[in-house]
């Protein structure tokens, strides 16, 4: 089993309730930060979230909203009193560029960022890559279009307990193949109707993603304030039989 935790629903617009893209997992094997926005860091503090001991983070792609938080958290961990006894390794999984867009803040500031009072490494991971996160934790990737680098992430843990993670992606059906039998899918849902772009998901094409797919389980998130007032769940209803979670920052499941 594992435990989700939602630090942040929403975008890159600033909204009173919903913080940028981040969500907290904990594994029997560890604990794995799901996109790190700026905005993450004080939410992994105020969710009672064990930052100091986290083993993992999963940089989806480079959009702001999304890996704005990793340069604050390494400049964090490296001068908190909380990580000076520190031995185990943190390990970055991200798209091809990751080592270098971190080498760019480090650089801008000449912050040091990769040395750190415990081991540090990044993992540049390709699409349809497997690996395994940390013991007891498995990882599968697919490229998604919305940026030349995105990648969406199925986890499964040592019971066969499974998530996918799409973070901002355009409809593709291969999604539904990665998110085949999910005990829980998070997919993006950024606009209600009529979306202005390819390269992000409405609600017709989640719920069809979710109908293909077969998950236990879906939750909506990366929700724009378009969806202010609107009954989410309700609405997915109308699409989908299955069972619809709207994302909500403090919102903690299991999976």
């Amino acid at each position: 089993m594992m435990r989700l935790t939602v630090l942040g629903s929403g975008t890159a617009l600033p909204h009173p309730r919903r913080a940028s893209s981040a969500h907290w997992l904990e594994a029997a094997g560890g604990t794995m930060l799901l996109d790190i926005s700026g905005a993450a860091l004080h939410r992994m503090a105020e969710e009672g979230c064990d930052w100091a001991a986290l083993d993992a983070i999963w940089v989806s792609h480079f959009h702001l909203d999304h890996v704005g938080g990793l340069a604050p958290f390494l400049f964090g961990t490296k001068h908190a009193p909380q990580t000076r006894g520190r031995a185990k390794p943190l390990t970055i999984y991200g798209p091809r560029g990751t080592r270098k867009l971190l080498r760019r803040f480090d650089e801008a500031g000449g912050y040091e960022l990769f040395k750190q009072p415990f081991p540090l490494e990044v993992r540049e991971v390709a699409p349809r890559a497997e690996f395994e996160v940390f013991d007891g934790l498995a990882a599968r990737t697919l490229s998604t279009p919305h940026t030349s680098e995105s990648l969406a992430v199925r986890l499964t843990d040592a019971d066969g307990a499974s998530l996918v993670y799409t973070s901002d992606t355009g409809y593709t059906e291969a999604l539904a193949g990665l998110a085949r039998d999910a005990d829980l899918f998070v997919t993006e849902c950024s606009f209600f109707r009529s979306k202005p772009v390819r390269t992000h998901l409405e609600l017709e094409d989640a719920m069809k993603l979710a109908r293909l797919s077969n998950a236990r389980r879906v939750m909506l998130a990366h929700l724009y304030p378009e969806w202010d007032g609107i009954d989410i769940e309700a609405e997915a209803r109308k699409l989908w039989e299955g069972e619809t979670i709207e994302a909500r920052d403090g919102l903690r499941l299991e999976v």
